[in-house]
């Protein structure tokens, strides 16, 4: 599977679905045919509109979307997404609050390099900006970055947290969401080893896969079952001639995409029929609920294939992270080196992707943190994504968190006034 023909053949079917949507939706559209009042045609322009919706999606990363948030004293703010630290395959973002004072919770969101954008978390940050300084790991898609960029796997991942994290000090508090929670464990460790003033004041784990054989899922049976020979010719491919990486070794998101659908098919095929006939009676809108969910569930980027493999590999099969055995730049990381740093773990009872064991099994490694120090929070009924951005998050979670934060937060001094007498 690691030829350019492969990929760009990949490319090819999903460009085609695209044009046959707009054609359709044209060729339906057209107004003499308004004249037969068949029930076909608008069936056809609503099947031809979601396709194309649907398919041209896939390649376009979606944009944040968050223009303003509404102060204290009630006035909205605008909000400026600015770059703080740029590497090649991912950047340091900072969600800027104009005429805003400087705010005592300052938040790095870590974002899932797991096939989809950051943007994923849209509803995250828009729900921590107004109590909080929001930073955000911004990855890049692999086909976009030339070869010439070098290799970028699990332990380039940990050393870019590293430097994200000291770039903005140690009152930051960190919050990592699926895919990461392991590898930011890691990199709080990391500091604790070789920078101690460097580590951040709290972490907080949400449904992140520290110990992947502490309750089975379909995603680890599957880690299981095949071999990295396999995996590798299944899954890698090289990026073809349309794009800058062309040449790179990914893991398409094409391949990601279709593994998150066949997941939940029906439920995916049911909302799709359900949304051609809304759009057909002229129900559905631009911004509606289905076309909200998908525009950013379909928006997919590739992932740099020795980075993809070693988290197979090392996370999933090895588990280096739950022995405590993982290695980065040829140190080995002790997790039970953090003393300092506040650990909280977050897990939904419903999450069929990293189910409820597997995250909380964090604070078993954290052999040398007082248990005053840690926590966990299982929240009922909830599945994984509803843990992070969903219902879940939004009432129970979330206020959690900050509270969390705001317990392992230094105290501001109480400044007598003197009397006026």
């Amino acid at each position: 599977m690691k030829y350019m023909a492969t990929y760009d053949l990949m490319e090819t079917a999903r460009n085609t679905n695209e044009w046959m949507g707009a054609t359709a939706r044209a060729m339906a559209s057209y107004p003499m045919f308004a004249m037969t009042m068949s029930p076909m045609l608008a069936l056809t322009a609503a099947w031809g509109e979601v396709t194309e919706r649907s398919f041209s999606r896939m390649v376009a990363k979606p944009d944040w979307g968050i223009r303003s948030v509404v102060g204290k004293d009630g006035t909205d703010h605008l909000v400026d997404v600015l770059p703080v630290v740029e590497k090649p395959f991912g950047s340091l973002i900072h969600f800027s609050v104009r005429r805003r004072e400087p705010m005592a919770r300052k938040v790095l969101l870590v974002a899932p390099m797991s096939g989809h954008y950051a943007t994923l978390l849209r509803s995250t940050v828009s729900s921590l900006l107004p109590d909080c300084d929001v930073y955000v790991t911004d990855w890049h898609n692999a086909r976009d970055i030339p070869v010439s960029a070098g290799k970028f796997d699990i332990e380039d991942y940990t050393l870019y947290l590293v430097d994200f994290m000291r770039a903005l000090g140690p009152d930051i508090h960190v919050i990592a969401v699926c895919q990461p929670a392991p590898l930011t464990l890691a990199a709080t460790a990391y500091l604790a080893g070789e920078d101690p003033s460097a580590q951040p004041r709290t972490l907080t784990l949400i449904g992140g896969p520290i110990d992947p054989d502490a309750a089975a899922t379909d995603v680890t049976d599957f880690g299981r079952r095949i071999t990295m020979g396999q995996l590798e010719q299944l899954a890698v491919q090289r990026v073809g001639f349309k794009y800058k990486g062309a040449g790179r070794l990914v893991y398409p998101g094409l391949l990601q995409l279709q593994s998150f659908i066949s997941m939940n098919l029906e439920r995916h095929q049911k909302a799709f029929s359900e949304q051609i006939m809304r759009v057909a009676q002229g129900d559905a809108s631009d911004h509606d609920a289905h076309n909200r969910f998908y525009d950013e569930y379909l928006a997919v980027m590739d992932m740099t294939a020795e980075f993809y493999l070693s988290t197979v590999e090392r996370i999933f099969k090895n588990g280096e992270i739950a022995k405590n055995e993982f290695v980065v730049a040829g140190k080995k990381v002790d997790i039970g080196a953090i003393t300092q740093v506040a650990v909280k773990t977050v897990e939904g009872e419903k999450d069929d992707i990293s189910a409820p064991g597997q995250c909380v099994a964090a604070l078993k490694l954290l052999t040398g943190l007082p248990d005053s120090k840690k926590a966990s929070h299982l929240e009922p009924g909830a599945g994984h994504y509803g843990i992070f951005a969903g219902k879940s998050w939004r009432l129970n979670i979330r206020p959690l968190v900050l509270n969390f934060i705001d317990a392992n937060s230094p105290k501001k001094p109480v400044i007598a006034l003197a009397s006026s007498n």
